[in-house]
């Protein structure tokens, strides 16, 4: 393994790289092969980008046959065959089966220019500055996202105050049911200090927060305190959406119809940035070029996007099959946090995205360096870095993921001592 030239060139800023210490070279489906030829199972999945796994044909061999045909890659916001057909396709399969209505906007290419781009409407539509957000948020990078972040090693890097956001209890932060309780009363209270607010901006599964899932009432009780205060609603399904909790949006189950929703990682379906802003039409109040950005008009990540949605999108296979798959998640984590009963193991999740909380976040991390040496690829998330996350591609196998629950496993017991755990159970 040659690591000379990351070490001598690269930032310091690099991470999952030390926690996965090869070099890769190919991937296929749920795997990737590195230079040496050792096959990893991933659990990981692009931190959600690669929902229909590693250059899947679906959506490979129609951009192959577009860049060999001459096909615009770069475009700007110019009009394309490539964009006219992936907004087709959009409003065809994903919009209007849903009863949605809005407007789409190519904000640039990754998820947090879909949120500052969100940020910005909600903003110049209202009138007001404020934005409420809450506890183990991500969003983003950049600075407006990093405002309505939580993590204050993330936020700590902005190295100038984040402004003109206030973060409030998510649901279950608090005992059952009252962080909404205490937004209300703030919201409510001319004298609590709050400012008016433009939007709401929520997640409702905290992926890098730690699998936090919101629950629908909690996200029905959101939605009215919105509408009660004139707050626009703000979906970020950037990482839950595109069927990584089983529906395309992953508010759908939930009863809420966000104003404004933000996605991106897994739009493309191949690992090419796309990020899309979608509101209700009668917020469409940008002037002509007041939101812009070169890399807006990816037309390679049009082409497999409209793939991807067309091919998957159509029926509700995929997302029963998500259902079927993460039902067998949740009983092999389940089965492994009791044997290990000293570990103060917890599980949750939705769909194919679940975590496996540990009370000591050192025990996390040992576990996912005990899973590479397995050759599984699973990471930590939360504020602490206290959840194995588990989240592979929505397509892998029955045979490859119970191979992997099984690596799982193993790095677990290696970790905390090895307890029986019937076959039965897992299985």
């Amino acid at each position: 393994m040659q690591t000379h030239a990351f070490e001598a060139l690269e930032s310091n800023v690099r991470s999952y790289c030390r926690g996965w210490p090869t070099v890769f070279a190919t991937a296929a489906g749920s795997e990737l092969v590195d230079e040496d030829g050792r096959t990893y199972l991933d659990f990981f999945a692009g931190a959600g980008t690669l929902n229909y796994g590693h250059n899947n044909p679906v959506v490979i061999e129609p951009l192959i046959q577009y860049l060999r045909d001459g096909g615009v890659l770069h475009s700007l916001d110019m009009h394309t065959v490539a964009k006219r057909n992936l907004l087709e396709t959009i409003d065809d399969v994903i919009l209007r089966p849903r009863g949605l209505d809005y407007r789409v906007m190519f904000p640039g290419p990754t998820g947090t220019n879909a949120v500052e781009a969100a940020l910005k409407l909600a903003r110049k539509v209202t009138g007001r500055e404020h934005v409420i957000s809450f506890t183990n948020a991500f969003h983003g990078m950049t600075l407006g996202s990093l405002s309505v972040t939580g993590n204050s090693m993330k936020r700590s890097g902005a190295g100038v105050p984040l402004h003109f956001g206030t973060s409030m209890p998510y649901c279950n932060y608090l005992d059952e049911g009252s962080s909404l309780h205490v937004l209300e009363m703030l919201l409510a209270d001319s004298g609590s200090g709050l400012d008016e607010s433009a939007a709401v901006i929520v997640e409702t599964v905290q992926g890098e927060g730690g699998i936090n899932v919101a629950t629908a009432g909690w996200l029905q009780q959101l939605e009215l305190l919105c509408r009660e205060h004139d707050m626009l609603l703000i979906v970020d399904d950037i990482q839950m959406g595109i069927g990584r909790t089983g529906p395309f949006f992953s508010f759908e189950a939930m009863g809420i119809t966000p104003d404004i929703v933000t996605v991106s990682k897994s739009l493309s379906g191949s690992g090419l940035p796309l990020a899309l802003t979608l509101f209700r039409p009668e917020l469409d109040a940008w002037e002509p070029g007041e939101h812009n950005g070169t890399f807006r008009g990816n037309n390679a990540a049009f082409v497999t996007s409209a793939a991807a949605i067309d091919h998957f999108w159509r029926d509700d296979e995929l997302q029963r099959e998500v259902a079927r798959k993460g039902e067998l998640v949740e009983r092999w984590l389940t089965a492994i946090a009791g044997a290990h009963p000293a570990a103060g193991a917890d599980v949750r999740g939705r769909g194919l995205v679940w975590g496996l909380t540990l009370a000591d976040p050192a025990v996390a991390s040992a576990i996912c360096t005990a899973a590479f040496d397995r050759q599984l690829l699973v990471e930590t998330s939360g504020p602490e870095g206290e959840v194995v996350k588990v989240m592979p591609p929505l397509v892998i196998d029955d045979a490859k993921l119970g191979e992997g629950l099984d690596r799982l496993a193993d790095a677990v017991d290696e970790v905390l001592g090895r307890d029986e755990v019937s076959a039965e159970v897992l299985r």
